[in-house]
């Protein structure tokens, strides 16, 4: 029988709505997209407004039935795949204290070396604090972007705001109490408070008085596929959809993109090229590589982690390159439209007219090679000074040669999680691709030559966040009896084998690439320290 269910991908520059179609496949209905700020501060802040997701989400959903003959009254169910790592901290309203924290920002630098980094340390950790954290949460907060450094720098720098601090939410959970009234956050977002006792199941006293974090103002741990409750009259009412429909807990991007990949059996690996960037692969336990900053996260499907590598920006580099190499000379429209129009219809253009003139280059660009480090490094190093970068650039170098070292030097950051993560584990030898990165054939052709690996995208690849929260509400409504079983309703649309001729040239760019950032470790300091 079929079902109806919205998806809202809450996203760090927009929201995709979608509404789905459950039966045999998951099929998308009816899709609608709205952007939003990210406000970069000096001082290295990156904040989101609420309401502007609150704003975009109600736009949107208004937009999606306008495109259907599918009534509000016909949808049985709401969940999410959101951003991850955010900090929402509100009244008892449920009115933000203060603008979101954004996973990006990395202001905290103070509070992270007073409360962690300092003393003996590991992968700089004090090793006093470090080991009780990995036993207890199987990873630690060692990066100035973890938010719990962003909770002590509000409690420092804007006491009073921190005086009226109820819950800690983070971005989909914020949405979810504006729905339903709930304080609740999933298992995957409480993880990644790295304050959540994965042998228990609940929040670590230890810990969060370790870290300097109230326990009292953690919320509710419930499950991705449980009914958090129905929504309100007045969300309802803003919405545009009907009282009492049912909320589903949803999942963070790193737990739900894999979902929506059906990357879901142990041992599956995929790669998301979005604005962020990772590999991922799944396993049965907690697995942590301090040395690297990669670990395995709490995912959507008990019992399963996923051991996660990020890359900041990832199709963020594109878009820089649309704003600041291709539109001005290149013309990167195929036909002329404003360059304010929608974040959606400008992917569109991008991904067709940028295949087509990397297509053109050869593999290697020339032996131009780029860093895209463009807001610092997580793994397999943590820098926040670290940059982007062209290395290697002569006179016979084009514009279309630096286009595609972009491409390609996201792929060899992929390959480097890749070949990271082997040393803990088997990755797979076919990887699920997705993501905007996976629109593009040209894109998962280098992908594949880059990585040796065979690669496997499916329908609509820049969906799968929202197929993965419809994969939940599936498992939540008894359409399938597990998120283990998403496989069934996600097939592969299109395989691409990696193409022998042109392992040469991108084995020894990527020999050099891994060696720049070692390279250039000191003139980053120097210049953004």
């Amino acid at each position: 029988m079929k079902k109806y269910v919205i998806a809202y991908d809450i996203g760090t520059t927009g929201v995709k709505t979608c509404l789905f179609e459950i039966e045999n496949e998951i099929k998308l209905i009816s899709s609608a997209m709205e952007g939003y700020q990210l406000y970069i501060l000096p001082d290295g802040g990156a904040e989101q407004d609420p309401d502007e997701w609150w704003s975009a989400i109600c736009g949107t959903t208004k937009k999606v039935f306008s495109q259907t003959d599918v009534t509000p009254e016909q949808v049985e169910g709401i969940s999410f795949c959101s951003q991850m790592q955010g900090l929402v901290l509100v009244d008892k309203d449920g009115t933000p204290v203060h603008r979101a924290f954004s996973y990006m920002d990395q202001r905290a630098k103070k509070q992270i070396k007073e409360g962690i980094a300092y003393g003996p340390q590991i992968a700089g950790s004090n090793i006093f604090k470090l080991i009780p954290s990995l036993l207890i949460t199987g990873a630690v907060s060692a990066s100035v972007k973890d938010p719990v450094w962003k909770y002590n720098w509000m409690k420092e720098n804007e006491p009073e705001n921190f005086e009226r601090v109820y819950k800690w939410l983070d971005v989909k959970e914020y949405v979810i109490a504006r729905m339903t009234g709930r304080f609740v956050m999933t298992r995957d977002s409480a993880f990644g408070t790295l304050m959540y006792d994965i042998h228990n199941n609940d929040w670590s006293p230890r810990v969060c008085k370790m870290l300097g974090a109230d326990i009292n103002h953690m919320p509710e741990i419930i499950e991705s596929t449980d009914k958090v409750g129905g929504l309100t009259a007045k969300a309802a009412e803003e919405l545009g959809l009907c009282e009492g429909t049912a909320v589903f807990g949803g999942g963070g991007d790193a737990s739900l993109i894999g979902v929506g990949a059906g990357a879901v059996e142990l041992g599956d690996t995929h790669v998301y090229q979005g604005t962020s960037g990772w590999v991922s692969t799944v396993c049965d336990k907690s697995i942590v590589d301090t040395s690297a900053m990669i670990a395995a996260i709490v995912g959507a499907q008990k019992g399963c982690y996923n051991y996660f590598a990020e890359l900041e920006t990832a199709g963020k580099c594109l878009e820089w390159v649309k704003d600041h190499l291709a539109l001005d000379e290149i013309d990167i429209y195929l036909s002329k439209t404003h360059v304010a129009e929608p974040k959606e219809a400008v992917y569109t253009s991008l991904y067709d007219y940028l295949s087509k003139v990397i297509s053109e280059t050869p593999a290697g660009s020339g032996g131009v090679i780029f860093t895209p480090w463009l807001h610092g490094n997580r793994c397999p190093f943590e820098d926040p000074n670290a940059r982007g970068m062209f290395f290697n650039i002569s006179l016979d170098t084009g514009k279309t040669q630096l286009i595609r070292s972009v491409i390609e030097g996201v792929c060899y950051h992929m390959r480097w999680f890749i070949e990271t993560q082997d040393k803990k584990l088997k990755t797979s030898s076919t990887i699920r691709f997705v993501g905007g990165g996976a629109l593009s054939d040209v894109t998962c052709g280098i992908l594949a030559d880059i990585t040796g690996r065979t690669v496997e995208t499916v329908d609509s690849p820049q969906n799968v966040g929202a197929v993965g929260a419809a994969v939940v509400m599936a498992a939540g409504l008894g359409v399938i009896d597990d998120i283990n079983q998403a496989k069934k309703l996600i097939p592969v649309r299109k395989t691409f084998k990696p193409d022998g001729k042109n392992k040469a040239v991108y084995d020894k760019n990527y020999a050099v690439y891994k060696s720049l950032y070692k390279c250039n470790k000191e003139a980053f300091a120097a210049l953004n320290g």
